[in-house]
């Protein structure tokens, strides 16, 4: 066990420290700008691979250096890169900005992840055939996302879905979830929730809806996670943060890596709450993520 396939975007991120948000029409003097591997599918890949899953990623990058550079570094995290193919169009590109807090604001050009379609999925799906979790994101078109989530349930295989950025999923995708993972923002579009309710309940609305598991991130509050059993919360770790930057990613690779590996979800999304604890503690997204000893040495403290 413990094979996980990612199947999603990969970008690279450009990143600028600024000392605030500028207003409109303002223009601030930020830091060097820096370069790093980065988009969502991406990401979970190589926070998996740390975490010591057998890891491969599908998708699809630019025939040019930032494509090189992004298959680059998820192979030298352990990320079986075979998946990926070159297109004529530019590597996805996320332009990052972080303030003092380590909060971000982040625009995305999709650039090639928009290759990744049907026509990419049917191609590609002898590759992960053997998976024990798949793991997809909504940074890839939302027809092929739904396509694969399909054929995943077809051959047997656990479906983890990360509905980042948020988009309405059919009742037959959201049926295939186990788990699905948002964030507070991201349940709450996805439910047409205003905020009346408590992410208990909502976690609950989820289940009531037929998704097997759900996973709710509240960031510094912890997460909220329920199946069948029940609703259950896990406290967020007290850290210093510098940049959240892919926090959220390397929870969800650490999450699939754990399931994969056969522990409950209760298990699983406590450990992936440690890894992404870790990760906000430096600049940028996979550069920032520690791997599975350093986590243990963390939990052990």
């Amino acid at each position: 066990m413990n094979r996980v396939t990612v199947i999603g975007s990969a970008n690279i991120d450009f990143v600028v420290e600024l000392p605030r948000r500028p207003d409109a029409g303002e223009t601030l003097l930020g830091s060097d700008l820096r370069r790093f591997a980065g988009g969502k599918g991406a990401n979970q890949a190589a926070a998996a691979a740390r975490m010591g899953a057998e890891t491969s990623f599908s998708g699809c990058v630019g025939a040019d250096e930032n494509g090189s550079f992004v298959c680059s570094q998820l192979a030298e995290s352990g990320v079986d890169v075979s998946g990926v193919i070159r297109v004529d169009r530019p590597t996805g590109t996320a332009l990052v900005l972080v303030t003092p807090d380590g909060e971000n604001s982040i625009v995305v050009s999709p650039g090639a992840n928009h290759a990744l379609d049907v026509e990419f999925a049917e191609k590609k799906g002898d590759e992960w055939v053997d998976a024990d979790m798949v793991v997809l994101n909504l940074e890839s078109p939302l027809r092929a996302v739904e396509h694969i989530a399909a054929m995943a349930a077809h051959r047997g295989i656990r479906l983890l879905l990360n509905a980042a950025p948020a988009e309405q999923l059919s009742a037959e995708t959201l049926a295939l979830c186990d788990p699905l993972i948002v964030n507070e923002h991201e349940a709450r579009v996805l439910l047409g929730d205003e905020g009346a309710s408590s992410f208990a309940a909502v976690a609950q609305r989820f289940l009531d809806r037929g998704v097997r598991s759900v996973v709710i991130t509240l960031g510094a509050a912890g997460a909220v996670f329920g199946d069948s059993t029940g609703i259950a919360t896990v406290p967020a770790f007290a850290v210093d943060v510098v940049d959240t930057t892919g926090a959220g990613d390397a929870f969800v690779g650490a999450t699939a890596s754990e399931l994969a590996r056969g522990c409950g979800l209760r298990e699983a999304v406590a450990f992936a709450s440690a890894v992404a604890a870790l990760s906000v503690q430096s600049v940028g997204a996979q550069s920032s993520y520690p791997n599975r000893r350093e986590v243990r040495d963390f939990l052990d403290r």
